[in-house]
């Protein structure tokens, strides 16, 4: 038997070992990065100044601006430090903390995500009962569900990956440290985790995306029977947001996890990556600003209800 030592820290892999290559992804990675703080904390700011969208609807809509400001702000960050530096380690609690972070903000977005489905299925589906239904208690309470459900499903699964050992490489082929990069270089055996990975992810996102899909489907069939066509264009027009955020987080989460063996590779493994833990944050607050009117209409009255509030 050789001696084997597990890894007390791992080495990230670079998008390039070329410098000119790496002040280009630093520098989109950093647009990127702003643009995700701006567009976010741009609705945060609307929400909070504004009187008119303290509802249900908005309050998940700033919990999920938070939430995308803290997912992009685990991996990002790190990412460019490295490309300006070079310096591609990252410590074992570092590597422990990413881990655990991005599990809670990729649970806790889908589970937001149909949170605020079901605000809408209120809402349209039962207007004259919406107030008593989604009331200030039970909002907080359902995205305190939400935020609480997915720390321990990150809580489960971290406990689980980093009592594998990592005595065979301490070389992680992403930018981030990625659960399932950690099991390709374990020495351990990792069934039992990635069984573990498979049935809680498997179960989450299936009661999830049934939940929203059978909600959209009861939310349309009452749309279509609306006979005034300015309440159907009323209606729809405080799904289309969250319809959209919905399928970018649903495509780009299948592309990542659900693709077949056979198109792995590094480049499709970076690039999958980059889709599911850069992009919809950074388009999250893009569409809400674009497609929400309300939000639109508060966002252009910010000034003046800033110089208000200052004098």
């Amino acid at each position: 038997m050789t001696n084997q030592t597990t890894a007390t820290e791992f080495l990230l892999m670079a998008f390039s070992d070329d410098r000119d290559a790496q002040i280009l992804h630093s520098v989109m990675f950093l647009f990127i990065y702003l643009t995700t703080l701006v567009g976010n904390i741009l609705i945060m700011t609307t929400v909070a100044l504004d009187h008119h969208l303290h509802r249900p609807m908005y309050f998940f809509l700033t919990n999920l601006s938070f939430l995308d400001v803290c997912y992009i702000s685990t991996t990002v960050p790190k990412s460019i430090a490295i490309s300006l530096t070079n310096n591609k380690l990252i410590s074992f609690a570092g590597c422990v903390t990413q881990v655990f972070l991005v599990i809670t903000f990729v649970g806790a977005e889908i589970t937001l995500l149909t949170v605020m489905t079901y605000d809408r299925y209120v809402a349209i589906c039962y207007p004259l009962q919406y107030r008593l239904i989604m009331n200030w208690e039970a909002c907080i309470q359902m995205a305190a569900a939400s935020w609480i459900s997915s720390m321990v499903h990150a809580f489960l699964e971290t406990t689980v990956t980093f009592k594998l050992s990592f005595c065979r490489s301490n070389i992680i082929g992403q930018f981030f440290c990625d659960m399932p990069q950690l099991q390709k270089i374990s020495c351990s055996d990792t069934k039992v985790c990635e069984v573990l990975s498979f049935v809680l992810g498997l179960s989450v996102s299936s009661f999830c995306i049934v939940f929203i899909f059978a909600s959209y489907g009861f939310i349309f069939s009452v749309v279509l029977r609306t006979p005034s066509a300015q309440s159907r264009c009323k209606a729809l027009s405080t799904c289309t947001p969250h319809l959209a955020v919905f399928s970018l987080f649903l495509i780009t989460a299948v592309f990542s996890y659900l693709r077949p063996k056979s198109l792995s590779s590094p480049t499709v493994d970076l690039v999958s990556a980059i889709l599911y833990t850069v992009l919809p944050p950074v388009l999250n607050p893009i569409i809400y600003i674009l497609r929400n009117k309300d939000i639109q209409k508060a966002v252009w009255l910010i000034p003046s209800k800033l110089k208000s509030f200052i004098a």
